[in-house]
């Protein structure tokens, strides 16, 4: 329902149900999409002025906005998609959530599209979202996460990505509450082909139809032709709540 939609009234069969606590499936393991779902990266002044610092150069705040600005338009690692793949990046593009040299490459070959004067700069843009720092976890991701654990609901990350997350989990204190990851470039599949989620379930030895798939795009609900249930939310900014409560409303047993 959008969100400006006014409520309808039930019908009297599906309010009869709600009254008299309608079943729901169970949960037993809950996968979560990455980036727009568990954390955001960097806000795009930061990043630039950050890769510029790790090349000697120190950007004032217009020459930085401006930057990032061509360069998110170019493309960026979790970023927005890329206004135009030059033809000689478009095979890597096409490989990028599958070989880690690709999605180096590709990133890399866009950010080398945008003339910023800097030399060094492309390779150091990309470094970012290899590190801990240049990603922001959702306000809500620790307390979900816990709250998931303390149920005894299995937990696993599923993301189109050509780097290994583990780290990045680990340093935001969150390691412990990720049972497994099914990560693309590792398991040669990408989302939404049902395979990565099934991956996914097998690693935590769960039934699909007892596994709920959280995401922020249309890919994430390609979970559910692997038999999974599925929750879309909208992808919020760095260090606002992205809504994962609503993970827990699914999930935890009815009171």
């Amino acid at each position: 329902m959008p969100d400006h939609a006014e409520p309808r009234d039930a019908p009297d069969g599906i309010a009869n149900a709600t009254r008299a606590g309608a079943s729901r499936r169970p949960v037993e393991a809950v996968l979560f999409d990455f980036h727009g779902t568990l954390a955001q990266v960097e806000p795009a002044h930061d990043w630039v002025v950050a890769a510029a610092a790790s090349c000697g150069v120190s950007l004032e705040r217009m020459r930085a906005t401006a930057l990032a600005d061509r360069l998110l338009t170019a493309g960026r690692a979790g970023g927005p998609l890329p206004a135009r793949v030059p033809p000689g990046l478009a095979e890597l593009w096409a490989d990028r959530d599958l070989y880690e040299h690709a999605h180096r490459a590709a990133y890399t070959g866009l950010a080398e599209t945008v003339d910023a004067g800097i030399e060094g700069l492309a390779e150091a843009l990309y470094e970012r979202v290899l590190v801990p720092d240049g990603w922001v976890p959702y306000p809500d991701t620790g307390p979900v996460l816990t709250a998931l654990r303390d149920a005894g609901i299995k937990v696993a990350v599923v993301s189109n990505i050509g780097f290994d997350l583990r780290g990045h989990f680990a340093a935001w204190g969150l390691a412990e509450l990720v049972d497994a990851y099914a990560l693309s470039y590792e398991v040669g599949r990408c989302k939404p082909d049902p395979g990565i989620f099934l991956r996914a379930c097998g690693m935590l030895r769960v039934d699909p139809e007892r596994t709920l798939m959280v995401g922020d795009t249309p890919a994430d609900a390609g979970a559910a032709a692997a038999g999974c249930g599925v929750l879309v939310l909208p992808a919020a900014g760095p260090g606002r709540p992205s809504g994962l409560g609503a993970v827990l409303d699914l999930a935890l047993p009815a009171p």
